[in-house]
Formats: structure tokens, sequence, C-alpha cells
């Protein structure tokens, strides 16, 4: 009896195993560092609320409060009346995020509140935590 050479086997398919593998670590790293990167540049101890709903908003305009009373907008260090003329020049429509410092006096809050409800702002996020 004469033995038949078996012909080489043939992959007909593609393992896809390593490349989900792959694919979810990719996935991990860039949620864990888009977390980081949401938080902001400007430190900020927010404080606590039973109840707080996350807005996603298109574009919106962010106020911070720190623990020393300095008021910044997107980032940049301003006074209360330069705050109140770069908001008196931007839609009424427009999304503003206010996030003040849990160790910040009341009234600097109260001061940032004033001037929005004067411009008639009312499109208007307090963030805290959960």
């Amino acid at each position: 009896m004469a033995k038949c050479k078996k012909a080489p086997k043939r992959f007909d398919e593609i393992n896809v195993i390593p490349f989900i593998d792959i694919m979810l670590v990719l996935l991990v790293m860039v949620l864990t560092t888009a977390t980081f990167i949401k938080q902001g540049v400007i430190p900020v101890d927010l404080p606590q609320a039973k109840k707080a709903d996350k807005q996603d908003n298109k574009k919106e305009m962010n106020i911070y409060v720190n623990a020393g009373g300095e008021i910044f907008f997107e980032k940049e260090k301003v006074d209360l009346d330069t705050l109140k003329n770069k908001l008196s020049g931007i839609s009424k429509e427009q999304t503003v995020v206010l996030r003040s410092d849990k160790e910040s006096r009341f009234q600097d809050f109260v001061s940032v509140m004033d001037i929005l409800k004067e411009l008639n702002h009312e499109q208007l996020y307090i963030v805290t935590k959960q």
C-alpha cells in the first residue's frame, strides 16, 4: 500500500483574537487618559450633591472660582468687571458652567451668580461631585 501525500493545510480564516486583545488594551488606555484630560487645568475641589445630572453640551463656557477666591474665565484669570465684559459678549443661549471650590468664599460664588443673573444667562450649570 502506497501512502498518499496530504496537501498542505490552507488557512481560509484569519484569527482575530489577538487583534481584539490589542484593541481592548488601546481602549482602556484611551479611556483612562481621557478622564485626566477632562478634569481641566485649574485645580478645584468640587462640593458634593446627592442629586446630580450629567449634561452633554456642545460648547460651554467655563468659569472657575478656586479656594483662594480667584476667578477664571476659560482658564484666564479675570476680575469681576472683566468677567462681566466677557459674558456680555456671548449669546444668552450659550451654556455657562460654573465650578466653584468648596473651600472658596460664598461671596465669590454669589458675585459670579449676580453677574450671570444681571446679564440674563439662564443656561447655567453648577458642577458638583456625586
